[in-house]
């Protein structure tokens, strides 16, 4: 057993399960933020609705996040020593201002805005959930700098063995992190859009099945109430639906385009700072232009696919070049012509230092998993373009104010919420993997003199932790995080579910004339729940 790679398996694990709960919480939380604006400005039931329904489930997402995300900050110690004392004075800045500023407000203003109702006034509360999503945001530029910096380091000198910042302005605008920023931010956003579709398209179709809404003889809807049967079931609850779907389909399909227009600018910036990663994501063994739509290769004894197995089945003329370039005739070099460079550049063989333990001596393999970086970064669009073609779909067959009345539709529209979660996920596998074997990527555009700022992989994990105790903590997180993952999936199942009075228990309790988003007989929030704030809280 090598400590070295569980203890990478351990990072990607925990890291990959904390990111899927990142952009839900970045785009869900800034449109109930929306939501709840629309609400104090018009007074209008149904956007009380949806803020405090889709504000519950923004809030089960959070609270698991935050308890994930910790973690990883202990990883760094643990597994990763070694790389923390070699980027130690670089990161310290960014992850103080996520912890000390962006984390602080964020957790703070969420507290007053989860116990605030009734007892702020609107627009202090109203202020509060801006505050905590906000900070959410800039939380994420700053992990996004620390992040970036490991990409394409800046702003710093070596100073015996360790890279020791000298320029804190350009390490917080460093290109990388200013593109992968609104990339990661439009993924967020994706992720949310498609999350309001799936769960209102289920709840309308509810209705559908239920018969409570019914179309007339050119399909348009026919919106009716059952509220002998439980509340909730009336007319502003097809509202609260139909408005969350179509609010979902278009921010789905804007934030679509956001991420390809931002990755387009960050493809560019691959090919310039990593320009193996790129050449590994198109399988390009060599020199030229074409876009690999389909390559096949073979597993080899060694368990990668080689240059000298990989067979390009179909190319699209030009796009590659276009993709890196705005032209197409560019050529982009490919693998065959970066290894050399690449092993004249920084080495043939791991140097021969106790860091590096056994692996001293080692030869250096400078292509990554082609198999991870080609599907990954296939996956990563067909996942985004599903979505947003999903969004489209939708926003279309819902233009006469309601879904068919078709259960599988209904089901592919549910499963449709894990496309864009599939496309985040897939696009940082490949941006991390596609980057080994450093853990801190060189930066070809510095000079000589500081062109050596870059760190192996290999020289990163923690040297006093044996492949036992690395093993014990890789299964114990696992575990750990599999009992979470069920938990999350059962709190957000249930409460999907039960709809609107899942989150509004005051419904069931208030008066017949107080359920239409006046203030006759409400708090200050002009909500009816009685000032029990533990209802929306708990």
């Amino acid at each position: 057993m090598d400590p070295l790679e569980i203890a990478r398996w351990q990072f990607g694990i925990t890291t990959v399960y904390h990111f899927l709960m990142v952009p839900l919480t970045i785009g869900l939380g800034i449109l109930v933020a929306v939501l709840q604006t629309v609400w104090v400005r018009t007074g209008r039931a149904e956007y009380l609705r949806m803020t405090k329904f889709w504000g519950k489930l923004f809030l089960i997402n959070f609270i698991m996040g935050v308890a994930t995300g910790l973690v990883q900050e202990f990883q760094f110690g643990m597994a990763w020593s070694e790389y923390s004392r070699f980027v130690g004075d670089v990161f310290g800045a960014p992850l103080a201002m996520e912890s000390l500023l962006a984390f602080f407000v964020e957790s703070t203003f969420l507290g007053l805005w989860i116990f605030g109702w009734q007892r702020l006034p609107r627009l202090v509360h109203l202020a509060c959930i801006w505050a905590a999503t906000l900070a959410s945001v800039f939380s994420a530029y700053f992990i996004l700098v620390a992040n970036s910096w490991m990409q394409h380091p800046v702003g710093v000198e070596m100073i015996d063995g360790r890279a020791v910042m000298t320029d804190a302005w350009a390490v917080f605008t460093n290109n990388t992190a200013l593109v992968t920023f609104p990339h990661t931010i439009f993924g967020a956003f994706a992720v949310a859009g498609g999350f309001l579709i799936g769960i209102s398209w289920f709840h309308l179709y509810r209705r559908r099945a239920a018969g409570i809404d019914t179309v007339d003889a050119d399909g348009r809807v026919i919106v009716g109430e059952d509220t002998a049967h439980g509340v909730g079931r009336d007319k502003t609850d097809h509202a609260v639906w139909l408005k969350s779907l179509r609010l979902g389909a278009v921010v789905a399909m804007v934030a679509f385009a956001g991420v390809a227009l931002s990755g387009h600018a960050q493809a560019q910036l691959m090919f310039k700072q990593q320009p193996m990663k790129m050449a590994a994501a198109e399988a390009a063994c060599h020199d030229g232009t074409g876009f690999s739509v389909l390559t096949i290769g073979n597993l080899k004894g060694n368990g990668a696919t080689t240059c000298d197995d990989v067979v390009a089945v179909f190319e699209l003329p030009g796009l590659l070049s276009f993709l890196a370039n705005d032209n197409f005739t560019t050529e982009i070099p490919g693998v065959n012509t970066l290894l050399p460079q690449y092993q004249e550049k920084y080495g043939t063989h791991l140097p021969d230092d106790p860091m590096y333990g056994e692996r001293a001596g080692q030869e250096i393999n400078y292509l990554p998993l082609m198999e991870v970086t080609y599907w990954g970064f296939r996956l990563m669009i067909t996942f985004g373009g599903l979505a947003a073609f999903a969004a489209l779909v939708a926003l279309w067959m819902v233009r006469k104010g309601t879904v068919p009345e078709n259960k599988w539709i209904s089901r592919l529209a549910v499963f449709g919420i894990l496309a864009p979660f599939g496309a985040n996920s897939a696009g940082w596998i490949f941006t991390e993997m596609g980057r080994q074997p450093f853990v801190v990527a060189p930066n070809p555009t510095m000079d000589g003199s500081v062109d050596q700022v870059f760190m192996y992989t290999a020289a990163a994990v923690s040297p006093g932790v044996s492949a036992g105790e690395m093993l014990f903590s890789l299964i114990a997180l696992t575990a750990v995080y599999g009992v979470l993952a069920v938990i999350e999936v059962k709190m957000l199942v249930r409460y999907v579910r039960g709809g609107v009075p899942s989150a509004m228990p005051e419904l069931a309790a208030a008066p017949p004339g107080g359920r239409d988003g006046s203030d006759e007989g409400a708090g200050p929030d002009g909500s009816q729940d009685g000032g029990d704030v533990l209802a929306f809280a708990y």
